[in-house]
């Protein structure tokens, strides 16, 4: 660790014995994904005094996607003229009836793509197909996607859609905060999330359920930081932070924020491990519905939705326990034996970001 670091940690780990002379344990979430993989690569999580617990959120867009969609991606995968458009970590996440990366391998055209405008160029350079973005994402996805999406009106490009599996962030640590089974004494929130939606959608947190919360940035020292912030909050008055403040501002990304608003409305949405949580996922708004995949190929859908047992889950996924830190990913039976990265069980041995992928690599 660099000195500043060791200074941090050396504060982090004085306030953490302070507070513990009145209670056993502290549980801090760290809600995005990116905040694991740092956490767990800079040995932070190690470090602390074990008294104070790390578990992550529900923070990877990957990780959060239920069965029922990727089933519903690799069934459009098989139909014939078209193209799945997709990041890569979907590739090899797998449902109940496989993985985007077996489709391909049964001949369906799958490709890899850095952004939804890549993928309306394949479009306009194609016009006999029909191209589909997987909308996979939180909010700092979604203003991409609907900018795309607009520039597909505007240039009256008819063979490109999006099926829509958009997740949005407060709503779920909402869930998490009203839970009696999880037991969480303040967040760390999203820096990349926050950086479009600032500080204010969180202050329900304060406000409802006295938790305290930081936004914080990457960097171990970011981390570090926003965890004193924290425990500094815990020691006196909860409140929304913001340690990431070279990225964050409280009102957020307002031009982002419009091109959602204008593109897109809040419906209620499933969360793998959760459920459905209300007000927490994006829809088409009128105007824009024939770039939803969903309609515009729903009678092929009825096909696929006979055959489909909705909200099926595989049995013994532990990943939306993991997501929830009610388990850590070595608690699970399958981790290092039958789910590795090289044979991933779970999206959270898949992702970038998700946490068994972190603990695999760096905390066995």
């Amino acid at each position: 660790m660099k000195r500043s670091e060791q200074v941090l940690l050396k504060r982090v780990n004085e306030m953490v014995a302070r507070l513990c002379a009145n209670r056993e344990k502290i549980n801090l979430m760290e809600v995005c994904g990116t905040h694991t993989m740092a956490i767990s690569s800079s040995g932070i999580r190690k470090a602390v005094d074990q008294r104070l617990r790390l578990v992550s959120g529900p923070g990877c867009p990957v990780c959060v996607t239920t069965d029922d969609e990727v089933d519903e991606a690799t069934f459009l995968a098989g139909v014939d003229n078209i193209t799945i458009l997709t990041f890569g970590d979907m590739m090899r996440v797998t449902g109940s009836s496989g993985s985007l990366l077996e489709a391909k391998a049964r001949g369906a055209d799958v490709r890899v793509v850095y952004s939804p405008l890549d993928g309306l160029k394949m479009a306009a350079a194609e016009p006999e197909r029909e191209f589909v973005f997987l909308g996979v994402g939180f909010e700092t996805t979604a203003p991409t996607v609907a900018a795309a999406v607009i520039a597909a009106k505007r240039q009256g490009i008819k063979n490109f859609s999006v099926l829509p599996m958009f997740k949005l962030i407060p709503p779920a640590l909402d869930y998490i905060a009203s839970s009696k089974q999880i037991n969480i004494d303040g967040f760390i929130l999203p820096g990349h999330v926050s950086t479009i939606i600032g500080s204010k959608p969180y202050s329900f947190l304060v406000r409802r359920y006295h938790l305290p919360c930081c936004i914080t940035g990457f960097e171990a020292t970011d981390i570090l930081g926003g965890i004193y912030i924290l425990l500094n909050q815990i020691a006196n008055k909860p409140e929304v932070a913001i340690q990431y403040q070279r990225s964050v501002r409280p009102e957020g990304n307002l031009h982002a924020q419009r091109l959602m608003r204008r593109v897109f409305r809040r419906v209620d949405a499933g969360w793998r491990g959760i459920g459905l949580i209300k007000k927490s996922g994006l829809k088409f708004r009128e105007g824009f519905q024939r770039f939803d995949a969903r309609k515009r190929f729903d009678e092929k859908f009825n096909g696929f939705k006979t055959r489909h047992r909705k909200n099926e889950q595989r049995k013994n996924c532990r990943c939306g326990e993991v997501m929830l830190g009610v388990l850590i990913p070595t608690d699970c039976p399958l981790f290092a034996r039958v789910c590795t990265p090289a044979r991933p069980f779970g999206p959270c041995m898949v992702s970038s970001e998700g946490a068994c992928a972190a603990y695999y690599k760096y905390e066995r």
